[in-house]
């Protein structure tokens, strides 16, 4: 009796911890809200005294996005080694989407937006941040991939605080053209290859337009003059919610991008393709009302959430680059 008590008992203990564990990440499976990121920057100076300068808001910007991403429902799930985080992939796919966007703006506010020419010294805050923010996103070992990045965000918060202080004129941000144009073209090939593997949900073949028509280039080994790709049923979700994440934080920077760069876009006629970007974006943090991420052919019976999302992405990446061109006009 007391053995059957025992086995029972046992039993009932792992029922309960499973049923937890599942509770657990259907919580954490939440991405966060979008925010406001006007007010976000608002909130910051004004409870530190600070002045909102240009170049503020982008970088309170960049700051909230990535303590969203590390402080969220469940914390930084990426590397998680113990239950419910370990059989988790969705979010950490989110994760890793936004850490790209985050690396990207890390990167450009380090080498273009707060130096004022090629030759100009780098701020030591930004060139202490952006390291940190490239550390593997799946290390758990001490250093572990959270403590790196919020040593980055460190460094932001004195950058910020620097900034934000109008006696310091040895911190600066450069709202120009130029800067904001080199920005965005490293933004287009993210997007680019986003939608590529979003597209490759339903399998297809495509023209190799590797060398893009051009005779007298070359390429080290040779391709097939027709390419098929199809991406594995195991990758379809991973891709979705890494595409849904970089969305997410590409649509906060731009926001940003949209009042630190006002001037700019004005004079450049601009401000219009910006917000039909941001639009863009917007849908594509719709709600997904379906437990799994369908892939239906093209013209078949079942949704194809990929391409869905897919058309969004190419949507905003060709909103890019008609943006960059009129950056780039007198």
């Amino acid at each position: 009796m007391a053995q059957f008590l025992s086995t029972k008992t046992i039993s009932a203990c792992i029922a309960l911890l499973v049923l937890l564990f599942t509770l657990l990440g259907f919580w954490w499976s939440f991405a966060p809200d979008t925010f406001d990121v006007r007010k976000n920057a608002r909130d910051i100076a004004a409870s530190n005294g600070h002045q909102v300068v240009t170049g503020y808001t982008t970088t309170a910007t960049l700051i909230k996005v990535t303590e969203l991403m590390l402080y969220k429902n469940g914390g930084y799930i990426t590397n998680d080694v113990t239950p419910p985080g370990i059989f988790m992939d969705n979010i950490p796919a989110w994760e890793f989407g936004v850490l790209e966007m985050i690396r990207d703006l890390a990167l450009s506010m380090r080498k273009d937006f707060s130096r004022s020419q090629s030759q100009s010294l780098e701020n030591p805050q930004l060139v202490e941040a952006q390291p940190y923010f490239n550390n593997d996103s799946n290390r758990w070992i001490l250093p572990s991939s959270e403590s790196r990045y919020e040593k980055a965000v460190e460094q932001l918060y004195l950058y910020q605080e620097d900034l934000g202080n109008i006696a310091s004129s040895n911190t600066q941000f450069y709202a120009r053209a130029d800067n904001l144009r080199d920005y965005l073209k490293q933004v287009e090939k993210r997007l680019g290859s986003l939608s590529q593997k979003l597209s490759a949900s339903v399998g297809s073949e495509v023209i190799n337009t590797e060398l893009a028509g051009d005779h007298e280039a070359t390429q080290s080994t040779p391709q097939s003059p027709v390419l098929r790709s199809k991406t594995s049923w195991f990758k379809l979700d991973d891709n979705f919610y890494e595409a849904r994440g970089a969305s997410w934080a590409l649509l906060h920077f731009l926001k940003a991008a949209e009042v630190d760069f006002r001037d700019v876009l004005e004079k450049k006629n601009a401000t219009i393709s910006l917000r039909q970007i941001i639009r863009e974006l917007e849908a594509t943090q719709e709600t997904v009302f379906t437990p799994v991420i369908l892939n239906g052919d093209g013209f078949g019976m079942l949704a194809n959430h990929s391409l869905v999302m897919a058309n969004y992405i190419s949507r905003a990446n060709a909103a890019l680059i008609e943006l960059s061109e009129l950056l780039n006009q007198g």
